[in-house]
């Protein structure tokens, strides 16, 4: 435009029109308009490359205002509906989306279709395979209440075997001598288990931490000493064996596996059902309310957490207890391995393979050790060591277990586009292309590179004698450098800005740094201790300084 002077038309012409826009306005031809949808189909017959302004998602969304039917469908008797739907106006793409903000329950449902279905696919001769999923669909019962009690409760209990024992050495106790059927087992087994919580419960008051799950196992090890040498529980042959069995002896081999199949899958979804109900309704938000080393937090929020983790501990317990009796019925009896440290072991094993805390991960972490040790039985002893390797890799390089690969690799992905962004340009207040599409408010581009030009010139204010006239006079008149200095340091945003903590009153300050988050305490910044309010305020000064001759 300056080569050619500012009055000069330029020269474009529309490559789908035969108007030429240099021409006079009444030469026009009316027919040669085209709509924006024609101009697409133009684009495309004259194969011209259109993309999509930005960079859209990978998930798919579908368009259009569909959500409201999903809304409508809950699950009986909660208000949770079957899919969560999110509508949102998208700018790139400009029409209406709607997106599943939580895909759970699809895979959940995916899941039981596919555990439901696995015996019709599975070869008729396959009863190890057969064997061990119903083996699989017990102990992930169990660990799903153990994922309640050291998760959601966040008590480091290991007795969670022990309770299993007892509710399956129990019931068929009764159901030998006393002949009890299997649904009076059950609820046998409950009680049982419900009494043994209660009992491992009363310690969780005054001890937590590893002096709790010490104490839990000496009392594991305690039960496995009285039942091998207790002759009422079978201690002459190995265990306690003729309890009331829900699989006909007449059967043949595989009906038999199949219907103990079905029936530990029953289990599973019961302990799922459970899981859900507690870890998703009051008493799982009230534990969310008071992780590790946030409970004066809660407390002091009137938040009763020990109250709620008894409850939690004494409700796993009972279900442990029924799933023990399940197992005394499955197997018709009791053994003494279910008290063995082995076993916690390998209990232990699946919780931190799949990731703690978390249902998904209670089910994987299963399935894999269940796998390599009953299908892959043919290694021997080497099948241990390669659930140890397994274990030892996910503790070293995972965090939250296999479940917790998404989360990270998201990290990870975020960590090296900045790392790639850092080495293309400078990033105080420009905005990358790649960046600037996913602002919605193009004002904060300005506002971007007015905050980067105003830094550059109060860093040429940072001197020697501003710093002294701040230390000798806090607060009052300043020069005009150092009032400018304040004033930036002043109008910053919350988040991460540095306060004073008052320690003791007149005698010790500490540094803090704020989160901005209601509800959320703030951070300590450095351990060292001010004498008087003055010189913390230097130190807060000393640190913006610093801060913003870094940025």
């Amino acid at each position: 435009q300056g080569a050619r002077g500012l009055n000069s038309v330029p020269t474009w012409k529309d490559p789908y029109s035969s108007w030429d826009p240099t021409g006079p306005i009444d030469e026009i031809p009316t027919n040669e308009w085209r709509s924006p949808e024609s101009s697409w189909d133009a684009a495309r017959e004259y194969k011209v490359p259109t993309h999509p302004v930005g960079r859209l998602r990978y998930y798919y969304k579908w368009p259009g205002h569909g959500k409201s039917l999903w809304n409508r469908l809950r699950y009986f008797p909660t208000r949770r509906t079957v899919l969560r739907f999110r509508g949102e106006y998208n700018p790139k793409t400009l029409r209406r989306e709607n997106t599943i903000i939580d895909k759970r329950p699809i895979w959940w449902m995916l899941g039981f279709v596919a555990l439901m279905v696995a015996p019709f696919v599975m070869p008729e001769g396959n009863r190890v395979l057969l064997s061990a999923a119903a083996v699989f669909s017990i102990y992930a019962a169990i660990n799903l209440c153990w994922t309640l009690v050291i998760g959601t409760a966040g008590i480091y209990s290991l007795a969670t075997y022990a309770i299993v024992g007892a509710g399956a050495y129990g019931s068929a106790y009764l159901s030998i001598h006393f002949g009890l059927p299997i649904p009076l087992m059950l609820l046998a087994g409950g009680l049982i288990g419900l009494v043994f919580g209660i009992l491992i419960a009363i310690p969780a008051v005054r001890l937590e931490g590893f002096y709790y799950a010490l104490l839990t196992l000496g009392v594991v090890e305690l039960c496995r000493v009285y039942i091998i040498q207790s002759k009422a529980f079978g201690s002459e042959i190995g265990g306690l064996y003729g309890a009331a069995s829900y699989i006909p002896e007449a059967w043949d081999e595989f009906a038999q596996l199949r219907l103990g199949y079905y029936a530990a899958a029953t289990a599973l979804v019961a302990a799922l059902v459970l899981f859900r109900f507690i870890n998703g309704k009051r008493l799982g938000r009230l534990l969310r309310m008071a992780p590790e080393k946030r409970e004066a937090f809660a407390e002091a929020t009137g938040v009763n957490y020990r109250v709620a983790r008894i409850q939690v501990f004494l409700i796993s317990s009972a279900a442990l207890g029924v799933i023990g009796a399940f197992y005394a019925s499955h197997f018709r009896g009791a053994s003494p391995n279910l008290f063995g440290f082995d076993t916690v072991a390998m209990g232990l094993a699946m919780l931190v393979i799949g990731g703690l805390g978390r249902a998904e991960g209670a089910v994987l972490g299963t399935l894999i050790v269940v796998f390599i040790d009953r299908v892959l039985i043919d290694l021997g002893p080497l099948r241990i060591v390669l659930i140890g390797v397994l274990m030892l890799f996910v503790v070293l390089f995972l965090r939250g277990g296999v479940f917790g690969i998404k989360a990270q690799f998201r990290v990870w992905r975020d960590k090296k586009k900045s790392e790639n962004r850092s080495a293309r340009a400078e990033k105080g207040g420009e905005m990358l292309p790649e960046e600037a599409t996913e602002v919605r408010d193009k004002d904060e581009l300005a506002f971007r590179r007015y905050d980067k030009n105003q830094r550059d010139f109060l860093k040429t204010l940072v001197s020697d004698e501003v710093i002294e006239e701040f230390k000798n006079k806090p607060l009052g008149q300043h020069s005009e450098a150092l009032e400018r200095l304040l004033t930036y340091f002043r109008r910053q945003p919350m988040v991460d800005k540095y306060a004073i903590k008052c320690v003791e009153p007149f005698k010790a300050y500490q540094i803090v740094a704020l989160s901005g988050i209601s509800g959320v305490p703030p951070r300590l910044v450095e351990d060292k201790i001010y004498s008087s309010r003055e010189d913390a305020w230097v130190g807060v000064f000393t640190r913006r300084i610093q801060d913003l001759l870094e940025s």
